[in-house]
């Protein structure tokens, strides 16, 4: 429909969702498809885990493991280096701008 969309969330390869990462593929197939990795280092991860209050101190830690592996991505930004809203203009300018 000629929209750019962003979805939110991880390709995780659990038993119940394999191949997730072929299932998004297979989706959008016959359409523009850009993968985006937003990164932190897992122990950035388990500080702010602890400062949110409502996450478990590991629950990065435990959902890496069920990140898919081999992904392609289009391009990959770094939490612990940018502000979200910097990630958020390197993914617009990147991706959206001519």
């Amino acid at each position: 429909m000629g929209k750019n969309v962003i979805i939110d969330g991880m390709l995780v390869e659990r038993d119940e969702l394999k191949p997730h990462y072929g299932q998004v593929l297979e989706i959008f197939k016959d359409n523009p498809l850009d993968i985006v990795e937003v990164y932190c280092p897992l122990e950035i991860c388990r500080e702010r885990n602890i400062i949110r209050g409502n996450r478990y101190e590991m629950q990065s830690h435990d959902q890496h493991h069920y990140m898919a592996k081999n992904v392609q991505h289009s391009l990959r930004v770094d939490t612990s280096v940018h502000s979200s809203t910097e990630c958020a203009d390197i993914i617009a300018r990147e991706l959206f701008e001519s």
